[in-house]
């Protein structure tokens, strides 16, 4: 797998060479703007506002813009020149329980490749140390132009480091859940734990995209001058529940269905 960045872990006194690679692939499908006129490609340009001329790449800066819409114009040299300790280095401020990372703060994930022979057995003691500590590190780096967060961890015999977003850039609940004072009968959560028993685990490697196979059959039928048969709607969901207990009834029977497994009053009957 190609690098995007190459560094150093920082644990203590001791530096590890490591290479940073993107744990995951995006395989959503693309789609271009066209002209539904002739089928035309729609092409962005980079224009002035000031002269309403087409501005090329090497003439274009970067600025903040303020408040009352100045522009402060912001250089490349003007950002090299800040303190930035973490530039090259993954520097491990804190080893916690893994549990003590909120979800919400989970951004891209990638893994932490030693970069090098020396680097090996440093690498590997930090590997086997968070191993048995079963905890994670929480870490700074830099990475395309700003300071991240990060948690290291270990994913089979490999340091994973997932971005985490700053604890200020998540955003409180308020205002979300239902305005209503709702109370729940224990009859209603009896059947909703029986749909959660009955529908069970599941294999996380047989969960695939539907939509984007779907997708991909509509481009090759279309590709092909085949005729696109609609799909048929399915109109079970999305409606107002009158009767949950019902609704949950329902939903037990059909999980149970799905998994192969007969409703046991009608095996009695």
């Amino acid at each position: 797998m190609r690098s995007i960045w190459n560094g150093a872990i920082s644990f203590g006194l001791v530096s590890i060479p490591i290479k940073l690679v993107n744990a995951t692939e995006n395989h959503s499908i693309h789609f271009r703007q066209i002209h539904l006129a002739d089928g035309g490609r729609i092409r962005y340009r980079k224009v002035c506002e000031l002269d309403e001329e087409e501005v090329a790449g090497g003439e274009i800066g970067k600025a903040y813009e303020d408040a009352d819409g100045t522009m402060i114009p912001i250089t490349d040299e003007d950002l090299a020149q800040l303190p930035l300790p973490t530039a090259k280095t993954i520097e491990i401020v804190a080893f916690v329980p893994a549990d003590e990372i909120d979800p919400l703060q989970m951004d891209a994930a990638y893994y932490l490749s030693a970069n090098g022979v020396p680097a090996a057995k440093p690498y590997t003691l930090l590997r086997e140390a968070l191993k048995r500590s079963n905890k994670v590190a929480v870490a700074k780096y830099a990475l395309r132009g700003r300071e991240r967060l990060g948690m290291l961890r270990v994913v089979d015999d490999v340091i994973a480091m997932h971005g985490l977003l700053w604890p200020d850039e998540i955003r409180a609940p308020e205002g979300v859940a239902p305005d209503s004072d709702v109370t729940v009968r224990d009859a209603e959560l009896d059947l909703a734990d029986a749909l959660m028993d009955t529908l069970g685990e599941v294999d996380m490697d047989s969960l695939h995209d539907d939509y984007r196979e779907a997708v991909e059959e509509l481009i090759a039928a279309k590709a092909s001058g085949e005729a696109v048969q609609p799909a048929e709607s399915d109109d079970s969901g999305g409606g107002k529940v009158i009767d949950l207990i019902a609704a949950l009834e329902s939903s037990v029977r059909a999980a149970k269905k799905s998994r192969g497994e007969g409703d046991e009053n009608e095996a009695e009957n």
